[in-house]
């Protein structure tokens, strides 16, 4: 007697489904564990594709933040005012704005601009 075990592969998934999983997945509050059983869907297969999701998001910040953007010049004040100023300000949207003084000490501002680029 003979017994024949027929094998076939797994279905492959197209790149829009994985994608639809992923958005599913991140929406569930589910553990990636319960996720994936449920789903029939490997540990591995979700764990690459999130991580080329905050690869994707990482880099389009990163783009955006590298675009130049225009600039105006202020009109230079005359020492006779005594209105503090500062050596640059840059206004961000939403109101923020960063000012460096004249008299900036240098390495507060590198690690400033560091953490930054970290956040």
């Amino acid at each position: 007697m003979t017994v024949e075990n027929k094998l076939s592969a797994p279905k492959r998934r197209t790149r829009a489904e994985v994608q639809k999983l992923v958005a599913e997945f991140v929406s569930s509050g589910m553990r990636r564990s319960e996720f994936c059983r449920s789903r029939g869907l490997s540990f591995g297969t979700l764990n690459r594709h999130l991580k080329k999701r905050r690869w994707k998001r990482k880099s389009r910040a990163a783009s955006a933040a590298s675009r130049l953007v225009p600039v105006d010049l202020a009109a230079r004040k005359s020492p006779t005012q005594h209105e503090p100023s500062c050596g640059l300000a840059v206004v961000l949207p939403g109101g923020r704005r960063i000012e460096v003084h004249p008299d900036f000490d240098v390495n507060t501002f590198e690690r400033l601009v560091g953490a930054l680029e970290r956040a």
